[in-house]
């Protein structure tokens, strides 16, 4: 994926333009900043996907650049039970097989059948409530079910697992910040994100996400 072109500042530094940073930074929630979707047979790690879209858009009919037909969310359904349905055999022989689940509600996720996921997901956290990937993708999940406050409490459970899980600790401040308009919260998040994660891939998005969030609220350093 292209880097966004930086833009000179009035002070004569450069930087990513904050719109660019907060696209880039809005899509990471629904992938996590390292960890990608469960998806069968591949656990490959996007660190961008596609960003959280209206309802109402995502059904209504579109066009690609190519001139294709987007997918409406009842075709994305049918496709995601198509794709998970041997998975989901497996799982009423096998219950208690937490990996499984976790696939299934992957699945589900990245299709944006987000209610699905979230039944999956908590079904896997009753067997293994420590797995912290999955209760971070949950929260995920619930954010973009409009569950706001279920999606923190997700985050702050899985911090008192893992302090320093990068993906929680940057969604916990994507979180603060789009969904409560708490840009001291998403500061303190993002900055124990890179204290805590000195080789972070993406330091220089999360760094210019901070200074903006500083910027709303006037504090300098």
């Amino acid at each position: 994926m292209a880097s966004a072109p930086a833009v000179n500042r009035a002070d004569g530094s450069t930087g990513i333009p904050a719109s660019r940073v907060y696209q880039l930074a809005a899509v990471c929630l629904l992938v996590g900043l390292m960890v990608g979707y469960f998806l069968v047979g591949s656990h490959a790690a996007p660190s961008i996907a596609r960003a959280k879209a209206p309802a109402s858009a995502a059904s209504s009919p579109a066009t690609h650049g190519g001139g294709h037909p987007k997918l409406t969310l009842e075709q994305m359904k049918q496709m995601a039970d198509v794709q998970a349905s041997s998975l989901v055999e497996k799982s009423k022989a096998d219950p208690k097989n937490v990996s499984l689940l976790v696939q299934i509600a992957g699945i589900y996720q990245a299709f944006h059948q987000f209610s699905q996921a979230v039944s999956y997901f908590e079904e896997a956290l009753k067997i293994d409530p420590r797995n912290v990937p999955a209760r971070t993708q949950l929260a995920s999940c619930l954010y973009y079910s409009d569950d706001v406050d279920g999606a923190l409490a997700q985050l702050n459970q899985a911090l008192k697992y893992s302090p320093n899980d990068a993906n929680a600790l940057f969604n916990l401040g994507m979180i603060k910040y789009q969904g409560k308009k708490d840009s001291a919260g998403a500061i303190a998040a993002w900055q124990q994100l890179l204290k805590s994660n000195p080789n972070l891939d993406r330091e220089p998005v999360v760094e210019q996400m901070i200074a903006e969030a500083k910027a709303t609220t006037g504090t300098k350093n």
